[in-house]
């Protein structure tokens, strides 16, 4: 059973949302260690506050079929089961007005501002990025690259996952 919000939720200081990029990783196993790491990532934000937006799976459906990474019906079964797994939010009038409003001001490129307006509306305080500049704020929501840590996921995005610190 898929869950669409609407409505603003309040602000978690731990919940995120995972960037079209993390998505596409995840089911590419050419990426290598980045395939390793993004799997995890998703799988672990199962179980986390995490919510996705319907702009990051659409874009994971045509990014994967531009790339050919995997066969169609596929990536089409991945998004099915992600809308089945996660809290799904889709982009309000007010997120695209944001969205506009940041890209003209030349904060972020339109579908960025896109997805970070989405996610602070469904009351995410992170967005998890390899392609947003890493620790900026757009919209009160900070970015993060979970793969600035080389080979291991960040401290944060451990935190963020509930795995605990690395030793």
């Amino acid at each position: 059973m898929s869950s669409i919000t609407t409505l603003s939720r309040e602000r978690s200081d731990l919940r995120f949302t995972l960037d079209t990029n993390l998505l596409v990783y995840s089911m590419d196993s050419t990426e290598g260690a980045r395939y390793e790491l993004a799997r995890e990532i998703v799988d672990r934000a199962v179980d986390s506050d995490c919510c996705l937006t319907l702009q990051s799976l659409s874009e994971f459906y045509w990014a994967t079929r531009r790339k050919s990474a995997i066969p169609r019906e596929d990536a089409a079964a991945q998004v099915n089961d992600w809308l089945s797994l996660f809290s799904c939010v889709p982009a309000s009038p007010t997120a695209i007005r944001r969205a506009l409003a940041d890209n003209l001001r030349g904060q972020a490129s339109y579908w960025d501002a896109l997805l970070v307006a989405t996610a602070s509306e469904a009351g995410c305080a992170f967005v998890l990025s390899e392609d947003m500049a890493d620790g900026g704020m757009l919209g009160g929501v900070r970015i993060h690259n979970p793969f600035a840590g080389g080979d291991a996921l960040t401290e944060l995005t451990r935190q963020l996952l509930d795995i605990g610190p690395t030793r």
